[in-house]
C-alpha cells in the first residue's frame, strides 16, 4: 500500500522511472509517449542533458539563498531573460513555485497596487465562470469551475464574482456574429462593473486561451481588445493567467500577442521550467512596480523558495533551449499540423463536437450528439475512460470533466513537448483515435 497521498486513493498509479523526448518509461517495462506534457508542463520533453548539467552546476555553487537578504545570478539572468526588451511594458518579475502561487502574487499585488496609489475602495476581482486559476483558496475562488469549487465555497472569499465565459460553441447564439457575440459578452461585463460599482473593481483575470477548465477554448476576435478597453476605462488592472497557455506554447511566446492586447500582469508557470523543477511567476507592467516602488517600497508578499536558485537555473537553462533551437515555431509550425491531423481523424466523428485551440494546445470535446450538442451524463465519465484507454496503447492525454458547465461535459487536451515530430504527432493521433473508439465502444 503507498503511503502517499495520491490524486485516487484506491489506486495506486503506475511509477515512472525514466524519459527521453516526449517518451516516458515506466516501471513495468512500458513506454509511454506524453502527449499532453503531463499538463502541459513538459515544453522540452524529458531528460534534457543540458538543463540536468545547469541544475546540478547551480546546486553545488547555492542551492538556497532567502530572498529576504539575497539574490542569486540564475534568478536575475532569469528575469532579464523573460524581459528582455521589455514586451508590452513588462518590466518586473516575481519568481514562485507554482501557477497557483502565481495567480495568488497576482491578485495581492493587484490589491496593493490600488492602495499605493490612494484608491483603497478597489477591492474586487471579477473573473469568469468556467476559468481555472490554481488551487490555493485565492486562486479557487477567483476561478469559475463549478465542481473544483463547491467543496470549499464556505471558505472562498467574496471579493471575486464572475461573468460568462467566451465559449462560442456552447454559448453563441445561432444566428449571432462573432461581433455580436462579443459586444453581448462586453455589456455583460460592462454592467458587471456597474453592478460592483467600477470604482471598486481591481481588475479583470482571464486566461487567453483557456486550459483545463473547457479544453483550449480562444475567444473570437476582438474579445481581449473589448475587455482591455472597459478595464481602461475604469482605471481597473488586466490580469492575463497564461500558466497554461503560456511560455510558447500556443505559437508565440506570450498567448496576448495574439490578442491584440497588453496584460498589467501576467502569469507565467508551467513551459516556463518545463518540469525541471517547481517555478512559476507573474510579469509585471512598469507602472505597476514603480507605484509600489514610490509608494511603500515594496511588495506585500513572500514566499520561503520564491526566486529559488536552482529552480531558476533549471528555467534560465529551458528557455534558453527554447530560444536556441527555435522552439515557439515549431510549436506554430507542429500545431498547425496537428491541428489537420485531428481535423481528419476526428473531424466527421459522431461523438467529437469540437477541436479546437492554438498551436501545440489542442483540445477535442466529446458530446453524446452532435446536432445538439448534448454532453454524455456525467456519471459515465468518458474522459477517464478515454485517458485509461490511452494509456493502455502508450498514451498519454490531459483528460477533464465539466466543460460546459462545471459538472457536465468531457474533454482533453493534446500538448505534446514543443520538440514533437511531424512522424510522432502522426502516431499520437493515430493511438488517441484508437482510444476514443475503444472507450465509446464500452458504453
Amino acid at each position: 500500500m503507498s503511503r502517499l497521498m495520491h490524486r485516487a486513493l484506491n489506486a495506486t498509479p503506475a511509477t515512472a522511472i525514466g524519459g527521453e523526448g516526449i517518451r516516458l518509461r515506466l516501471a513495468d517495462g512500458r513506454e509511454v509517449i506524453d502527449a499532453s506534457g503531463g499538463a502541459a508542463v513538459a515544453s522540452i520533453g524529458h531528460g534534457n542533458r543540458r538543463v540536468v548539467a545547469a541544475m546540478a552546476a547551480q546546486a553545488a555553487r547555492v542551492a538556497y539563498a532567502h530572498t529576504g537578504f539575497f539574490t542569486s545570478e540564475p534568478a536575475e539572468a532569469l528575469a532579464d531573460l523573460l524581459l528582455d526588451g521589455e514586451p508590452g511594458g513588462l518590466t518586473h518579475a516575481f519568481l514562485v513555485s507554482s501557477g497557483s502561487e502565481a495567480m495568488e502574487a497576482a491578485i495581492k499585488l493587484a490589491r496593493q497596487y490600488f492602495l499605493e496609489i490612494g484608491q483603497p475602495a478597489r477591492q474586487h476581482l471579477i473573473a469568469r465562470r468556467q476559468g481555472y486559476h490554481g488551487t490555493t483558496l485565492g486562486a479557487l475562488g477567483l476561478g469559475g469551475h463549478r465542481a473544483r469549487r463547491a467543496p470549499y465555497e464556505p471558505l472562498l472569499s467574496a471579493a471575486f464574482s464572475h461573468v460568462s465565459p467566451c465559449f462560442a460553441y456552447h454559448f453563441q447564439a445561432a444566428g449571432e456574429s462573432d461581433g455580436e457575440y462579443v459586444q453581448r459578452l462586453a455589456a455583460e461585463l460592462e454592467a458587471e462593473f456597474q453592478r460592483i460599482g467600477p470604482h471598486r473593481i481591481a481588475a479583470f483575470v482571464a486566461e487567453p486561451v483557456v486550459g483545463a477548465a473547457t479544453g483550449c477554448v480562444t475567444a473570437p476576435a476582438g474579445y481581449f481588445p473589448a475587455v482591455r478597453a472597459i478595464c481602461d476605462r475604469h482605471g481597473a488592472l488586466l490580469i492575463l493567467d497564461e500558466v497554461m497557455c503560456g511560455m510558447g506554447r500556443t505559437g508565440s511566446r506570450h498567448a496576448w500577442e495574439q490578442e491584440g492586447v497588453v496584460p498589467d500582469i501576467q502569469a507565467i508557470a508551467k513551459g516556463l521550467g518545463g518540469g525541471y523543477q517547481p517555478i512559476g511567476g507573474i510579469l509585471v507592467a512598469g507602472r505597476v512596480a514603480e507605484a509600489v516602488r514610490r509608494g511603500s517600497g515594496g511588495f506585500l508578499h513572500g514566499q520561503t523558495y520564491q526566486a529559488h536558485p536552482v529552480a531558476c537555473a533549471a528555467a534560465l537553462e529551458v528557455q534558453r533551449i527554447v530560444a536556441e533551437e527555435d522552439l515557439v515555431a515549431n510549436c506554430a509550425r507542429m500545431g498547425a499540423l496537428l491541428e489537420r491531423l485531428l481535423t481528419e481523424r476526428f473531424g466527421n466523428h459522431r461523438h467529437v463536437g469540437d477541436i479546437r485551440g492554438r498551436g501545440l494546445f489542442r483540445g477535442l470535446e466529446f458530446v453524446a450528439d452532435r446536432a445538439t450538442r448534448t454532453p454524455f451524463d456525467p456519471a459515465l465519465r468518458l474522459h477517464e475512460r478515454i485517458k485509461a484507454a490511452a494509456l493502455a496503447r502508450g498514451l498519454a492525454v490531459y483528460p477533464s470533466g465539466g466543460t460546459l458547465d462545471g459538472v457536465r461535459g468531457d474533454h482533453l487536451i493534446v500538448a505534446p513537448p514543443y520538440i514533437v515530430t511531424p512522424t510522432e504527432l502522426g502516431t499520437i493521433v493515430e493511438r488517441l483515435g484508437a482510444a476514443v473508439d475503444a472507450a465509446l465502444a464500452e458504453l
